[in-house]
C-alpha cells in the first residue's frame, strides 16, 4: 500500500485531488486559513498560492518581482497547530520591513497533512521558508527571528540542521526553479555546483552540505550538537530497520543483557499526526497502555522497556516470530494461476476460514480487556510459523472501549464509516477481512461500500466452499447504515464486455469528469498528475485520455484539445521531456489530432534541453523521445528530426555494448527497463534495415529477460523485483512480451528467417549478426510462452492498463489468432468487471491503490477503454503508441513507421 495516496483521497469523494482543495467540515466552504494568511498584501509585495504554499515576494519599482539569488542557505521553521499562526505572523512582521521573500503553509489542515504519519519525510515539518540574501543576512535572520520565536515547538525537519533549541532550521538548496537531468535520467530541481554546472538539489531526509559549499562557521556548533545523540549507550543492538514513517522508525534488535530478540518502535514529537491531532509520541503512549492492558492474553507482544533518547520516545517489545497476513497471498492464493486447481481452492478456503476465526478470537480477547483495536487489517495480523496462531500488532490506535470513539488511523481497505464507534469499528474490519481473504480489493469500499455485495458474488463463484452465510453476514455489516438500512450501491448498468455500449458508457464517464476550468489537470487520474507536467502527459494527463478516446473511436473532444493547446502554448517549467511522462508524448498526440505545428514546437523544446543525457527508458527517456522523433521525421520529412532520431539510436546501441550495471534492483519491463529501448530499435530497424539495430534490440530484450523468473505455481514468467514478481504491462513481463512478439515477427519460426539470411550473407560481420539474432529468436519463443501464461491468471490486484488486468487484455488481444486465445481473453474481460464502478451512472474504474476512481490512460478508465477497444473492436485495432498488432510475418525493412 502506497501511503501517499491517502492524502490525495481527502479532498474529493470520487477522485484523487490535491489537499489544498480540501473544504471545511460541511463540504461546501473552503477550509479555514490562518489569520495571517488572510492579511492584506502589503504595498510593493506580490502574494501567490501554489499548492499548499502562500508565497510573498517584494516588487521592484517596475512592479516586477525583485531578482534574488537562485540558490543559497534557506531558513525553515516548523510549527504545531497551536503556535503556527503566531510563527507565521512573526515571520511576516520580520520579513516584510526588510524585503526578504518568504512563504508559509496558509491553513491548519494543510499543516496537519504535512505532518501526518505517512507524509513525505523530505517535506515534513516545513511550515515557513525564508530566503535570505547571503550568509550575513542568514545569520541575522537566525539570530533575530530565532529570538522572536524562542520557546516555540515544532516537529524536527529531517532534511535540515536545527538552529539552537527553537523551531528554526537551515539547508542549502535552490531558491529559483531550475532543472537538470539527474544520473537516473529524470528531470529534477537543480542547483549550480562550484563550476556553475546544474546538478540535482538533493532533498534526502538527512542533513547534507553540498561538497562545493562550506558550512558557515556560526552553524558549526549546531552541527556538533546534532551529532551528540547516538544509540551507543543503549542496552540494545539495533540490527535492522523494518519500517520508516514520518512518525519514526521500527527496528529489530537484540537486548544485549539477555540476548533476546526485540522490536524497538520510535516516536518523534509533533510528527506523525493522526486524524485527531495526536502526534507519534501520544500514539506510542497509547500503544504502551493498550499492550499493558492486554498483557497475558497471548495475542499481543509483551512490553519490555520504555525510554527517551534525544526527544524521541522508544517502546521496546518482544519480537514475534512469523509473518504478517498479507505476505501469504502471493504464495497461497489459488487464483494466481490460469486454471485454479479445485483441491487447492478448497484447501485455501479451509485455511482462510481458520485464520479468520483465529483473528476473531484474538479481537474478542482484546475486547474482553476493555479495548478496541481500531486498526485491524492484513498488515497488522501476525501469523505464527505454525500458520494457525495469530497475533495482533501495532496498537497505537487502540482505545478503551468505554470511550466509544471513532477510528482515527486506518488502512483504507478496512476504514470504518463515520457511524461506527467503539467495538463496531473492529466488527466492520472483521467483515472486510472476510472479503479481503478471498479478494483483497476492499479499498473499493471507500468509494462505494455497496461494492461488497458484488465482490461476495464473485467470491461465491470462485470459491464454492465458502459458506454463503459467511459472505452475506460480511456484506450486511459493511453496508449497514445507522438507520438500520443498507448502503445503496451505484453500480454501473453496463458490463465491460458489452461493446459498444460499454465504450459509450466509459466515454460518458470520462467526459463528465472533465474540468476544463482547472489549470492543473483536465481529467482526474493518478496522483502523479500533480507533479511537474503530470496533468499534460500521455500516462496520467490530458494527452493520454485524448489519445484513448480517439483510438477507441469515441470521436473528438474539441474542448479538451483546446485545453491541451492552451496549456502548452508556454511550456510549464520542469515539465518532463519523455513519451509517457512529458512533452514528447504530448507532441505525439497533438500531431495525431492534427496540431502538427504545436507538436513540432514541443519537440523543439525537448531538443533544446540536454536530451542526450536522459535515461534509456521508454517512459521518460531516450527510447520514447527517439520514437517520437522518428515518427515526426517520417511524417514531415524534416532531416534534423531524422538525424536526432538516428543519434538517439546510436546512443542506445552504445549503452547496450557497455557492461550491465551491477545494481541490486535494476528495473525491467516496457516503461523503465531495457524493453523500451528494444522497441525503439526495432522500429528504427524497420525504417532503416540496419541489422545492428536488430541485434541491439535482442541484447536489450535479453537483459530484461535476465531479470525474470518462472513461477512454479503456474508457469508464468514474471519480472523479479527481489521482494515480489510482476506480470504487468508497465513494469512487468507482459510489456516485455509485447516487444518479444514484434521481434519474433521479424525472426520467423524459431529465427529461421535470420538463419536463412545468415547462410547467404556476403559479409562476415553481418553473418555473425544474423546468427546472433536467430539464436535470440529461439530463446525468445520459450520466454513468450511463459509471459502469455502470466497474462492469463484468474486474479490481478488492480484494473489499470500499466499495473493491472487491462494490460493483460491488451496483450492477449494484440496477439490473438482466429483459432486460439479467445477464451482466455474473454476470461480477462469478465475479470475486469470485478472492478467496475459507477460515475454519474456510467462505467468507470478505480485507479492505483483503488481508493478513488481514475480517468487516465496508465491507471484508469481511459486505459481500460483502450484495452477493451483492442479486444472487442476488430476494425479499429486500437493499441498503444508504436505497438500496433504485429503482422504474422515481416520482411526486413518492410514495416511502416506508425504511431
Amino acid at each position: 500500500m502506497d501511503k501517499r495516496y491517502e492524502v490525495y483521497a481527502l479532498a474529493d469523494g470520487h477522485f484523487y485531488d490535491t489537499p489544498d482543495r480540501l473544504s471545511a467540515d460541511d463540504g461546501h466552504e473552503p477550509a479555514p486559513l490562518f489569520e495571517t494568511a488572510r492579511r492584506t498584501v502589503p504595498d510593493g509585495w506580490h502574494a501567490a498560492r501554489s499548492g499548499d504554499w502562500l508565497t510573498l515576494t517584494p516588487l521592484g519599482a517596475d512592479g516586477a518581482p525583485l531578482p534574488g539569488p537562485a540558490q543559497g542557505w534557506k531558513v525553515h521553521s516548523s510549527a504545531t497547530r497551536a503556535n503556527a499562526d503566531r510563527i507565521a505572523a512573526a515571520v511576516w512582521d520580520y520579513c516584510v520591513p526588510r524585503g526578504i521573500p518568504f512563504k508559509f503553509v496558509p491553513g491548519p489542515h494543510l499543516l496537519h497533512l504535512r505532518n501526518t504519519k505517512y507524509a513525505g519525510r523530505d517535506t515534513s515539518g516545513k511550515f515557513v521558508t525564508v530566503y535570505p540574501d547571503g550568509e550575513e543576512q542568514l545569520r541575522q535572520v537566525l539570530e533575530e527571528l530565532g529570538a522572536e520565536l524562542k520557546g516555540c515547538e515544532g516537529p524536527y525537519i529531517l532534511t535540515d540542521l536545527r538552529y539552537g533549541e527553537g523551531p528554526l532550521y537551515v539547508r542549502y538548496g535552490a531558491f529559483a526553479r531550475r532543472y537538470v537531468v539527474d544520473e537516473r535520467g529524470s528531470l529534477v530541481l537543480a542547483v549550480a555546483d562550484g563550476e556553475g554546472r546544474l546538478v540535482p538539489d538533493r532533498r534526502d531526509p538527512s542533513f547534507q552540505v553540498p561538497e562545493w559549499v562550506a558550512l558557515p562557521e556560526f552553524l558549526r556548533p549546531h552541527l556538533e550538537a546534532r551529532n551528540t545523540t547516538t544509540v551507543g549507550d543503549l542496552p540494545y543492538r539495533i540490527e535492522k530497520a523494518l519500517h520508516f514513517s514520518n512518525g519514526g522508525g521500527v527496528y529489530v534488535g537484540t537486548d544485549t543483557r539477555d540476548g533476546r530478540k526485540v522490536v524497538l518502535k520510535e516516536a518523534r514529537p509533533h510528527a506523525g499526526l493522526a486524524a485527531d491531532g495526536a502526534d507519534a509520541v501520544a500514539r506510542l503512549e497509547r500503544e504502551k497502555a493498550a499492550l499493558e492492558r492486554a498483557a497475558g492474553t497471548g495475542v499481543v507482544p509483551e512490553v519490555r522497556d520504555w525510554f527517551t533518547l534525544g526527544d524521541h520516545r522508544f517502546l521496546v517489545m518482544d519480537f514475534l516470530e512469523g509473518r504478517t497476513l498479507n505476505s501469504y497471498f502471493a504464495e497461497r492464493h489459488p487464483l494466481l494461476t490460469t486454471d485454479p486447481d479445485p483441491e487447492r481452492v478448497a484447501s485455501y478456503t479451509r485455511w482462510a476460514l481458520r485464520i479468520h476465526r483465529a483473528v476473531e478470537r484474538a479481537v474478542e480477547a482484546v475486547h474482553e480487556r476493555g479495548l478496541v483495536f481500531n486498526d485491524l487489517h492484513v498488515f497488522n495480523v501476525m501469523v505464527a510459523p505454525d500458520e494457525e496462531t495469530v497475533y495482533l500488532i501495532d496498537f497505537e490506535a487502540a482505545a478503551p472501549a468505554e470511550e466509544n470513539g471513532r477510528q482515527v488511523v486506518a488502512h483504507p481497505g478496512f476504514f470504518a464509516p463515520p457511524d461506527r464507534r467503539g467495538k463496531d469499528v473492529d466488527r466492520y474490519a472483521l467483515a472486510c477481512l472476510r472479503i479481503a481473504l478471498f479478494l483483497p480489493v476492499t479499498t473499493l469500499f471507500v468509494v462505494d461500500r455497496g461494492k461488497a455485495a458484488h465482490l461476495a458474488d464473485v467470491i461465491a463463484g470462485q470459491f464454492p466452499d465458502v459458506p454463503r452465510a459467511f459472505l452475506d453476514e460480511a456484506v450486511a455489516e459493511i453496508t449497514r447504515n445507522p438507520a438500520g438500512g443498507t448502503a445503496r450501491t451505484s453500480a454501473p448498468l453496463v458490463d465491460p464486455g458489452d461493446w459498444p455500449y460499454s465504450r459509450d458508457s466509459m466515454v460518458k464517464a470520462i467526459l463528465a469528469s472533465a474540468t476544463p476550468e482547472r489549470d492543473d489537470r483536465l481529467f482526474p487520474g493518478d496522483i502523479a498528475q500533480f507533479s511537474e507536467g503530470g496533468g499534460l502527459g500521455l500516462a496520467h494527463g490530458a494527452a493520454g485520455v485524448l489519445y484513448a478516446l480517439d483510438a477507441a473511436g469515441a470521436g473528438r473532444y474539441e474542448e479538451g484539445e483546446r485545453w491541451l493547446l492552451d496549456h502548452t502554448a508556454v511550456v510549464p517549467p520542469g515539465t518532463p521531456l519523455g513519451l509517457y511522462d512529458g512533452l514528447a508524448g504530448v507532441a505525439l498526440v497533438l500531431d495525431r489530432l492534427g496540431h502538427r505545428q504545436r507538436a513540432l514546437d514541443l519537440v523543439d523544446c525537448v531538443l533544446r534541453e540536454k536530451w542526450q543525457n536522459l535515461s534509456s527508458e521508454l517512459n521518460g527517456g531516450l527510447a520514447g523521445v527517439g520514437l517520437v522523433l522518428g515518427h515526426l521525421a517520417a511524417a514531415t520529412g524534416e532531416p534534423e528530426l531524422g538525424e536526432r532520431a538516428a543519434e538517439a539510436a546510436d546512443i542506445l546501441v552504445r549503452r547496450l555494448t557497455e557492461p550491465v550495471p551491477d545494481t541490486p534492483r535494476r528495473r525491467a519491463g516496457l516503461l523503465r527497463g531495457a524493453t523500451g529501448p528494444a522497441l525503439f530499435l526495432l522500429r528504427r530497424y524497420e525504417q532503416t534495415g540496419e541489422t545492428r539495430l536488430l541485434v541491439a534490440a535482442a541484447e536489450a530484450l535479453r537483459r530484461d529477460l535476465a531479470g525474470c523468473v518462472l513461477q512454479k505455481a503456474h508457469g508464468g514468467l514474471e519480472v523479479d523485483e527481489g521482494w515480489r514478481t510482476l506480470p504487468y504491462l508497465g513494469d512487468g513481463s507482459v510489456g516485455i512480451g509485447m516487444v518479444l512478439d514484434d521481434y519474433l515477427a521479424h525472426a520467423g519460426d524459431g529465427g529461421e528467417r535470420f538463419s536463412s539470411l545468415a547462410r547467404t550473407a556476403d559479409d562476415a560481420r553481418e553473418t555473425a549478426f544474423l546468427a546472433h539474432a536467430a539464436g535470440a529468436a529461439a530463446e525468445f519463443e520459450q520466454a513468450r510462452t511463459g509471459i502469455r501464461t502470466a497474462a492469463t491468471s484468474r486474479f490481478y490486484a488492480q484494473p489499470g492498463l500499466f499495473q493491472g488486468r487491462a494490460g493483460m487484455i491488451l496483450h492477449l488481444a494484440r496477439g490473438l489468432t482466429p483459432d486460439a486465445g479467445r477464451e482466455r481473453l474473454e476470461q480477462q474481460i469478465a475479470g475486469l468487471g470485478w472492478f467496475a464502478m459507477a460515475y454519474q451512472g456510467q462505467l468507470a474504474f478505480p485507479g492505483n491503490q483503488m481508493m478513488r476512481l481514475s480517468m487516465d490512460l496508465a491507471t484508469g478508465t481511459a486505459g481500460c477503454l483502450l484495452a477493451l477497444a483492442s479486444a472487442l473492436d476488430a476494425e479499429r485495432a486500437a493499441h498503444l503508441p508504436f505497438l500496433p498488432p504485429p503482422p504474422a510475418a515481416l520482411t526486413r525493412g518492410s514495416a511502416p513507421t506508425e504511431s
